[in-house]
């Protein structure tokens, strides 16, 4: 494969004798923090999952908070806007406002009932997944593999619904895992990166 080609995986396929010496250093920064974000956001999961959770549900909380302020501001004082459509963005302001005052009332509730919604909906996102693969089994090139794949992702989907909040908590911290692989890689990939190759100055 040629290192011009577009690629999912842009930083591996960079060639450091195409760079100079500034854009090999400026990549390295780049690889660097961007693996050490993953890494301690990883271990962060890994080891003080509920923490992690928590600190994730506070984000969300915070983004409610600020999107809510926003509708409310835009319904009270934009011009040129409807009685209807202020009034929609006014209720909708409050609505937000009103869930992340909750959320912060509560966190660990919050974060709770976050991890079974989302256990729930990937449940059901793997249910229909698993029956979407044997709907189309006619035209899989590998009947076997299909098969295989539609059953492993209904059961997934129905031990998920069974127990979502347990299930969310394996896919977060196999997530984590995932982080502090990817960091390890990326920092590997940072000090490694263009060493040894000749460039020009500038």
């Amino acid at each position: 494969m040629s290192s011009t080609q577009p690629s999912a995986f842009a930083s591996f396929s960079l060639n450091g004798q195409d760079l100079t010496k500034s854009a090999i250093n400026s990549v390295r920064v780049a690889l660097g923090i961007s693996g050490a974000v993953a890494l301690i956001i990883g271990v962060i999961i890994v080891f003080w999952p509920r923490t992690a959770a928590v600190g994730l549900t506070v984000l969300i909380a915070i983004s409610l908070l600020i999107s809510g302020i926003a509708y409310l501001s835009i319904g009270i004082f934009a011009r040129g806007i409807r009685g209807g459509a202020r009034g929609l963005d006014i209720a909708f302001g409050i609505l937000l406002i009103i869930g992340a005052i909750v959320a912060f009332a509560n966190l660990t509730g919050t974060t709770q009932f976050l991890a079974v919604f989302i256990g729930i909906l990937v449940g059901i996102a793997w249910i229909v997944e698993g029956a979407m693969t044997f709907a189309q089994l006619g035209d899989a090139p590998s009947r076997g593999w299909s098969v295989f794949f539609g059953i492993l992702s209904i059961v997934a989907g129905i031990v998920l619904l069974l127990s979502p909040l347990w299930g969310i908590v394996v896919l977060f911290i196999l997530a984590g895992l995932g982080l502090i692989v990817l960091g390890i890689v990326q920092i590997v990939r940072a000090i490694t990166f263009g060493r040894g190759v000749a460039t020009p100055a500038a």
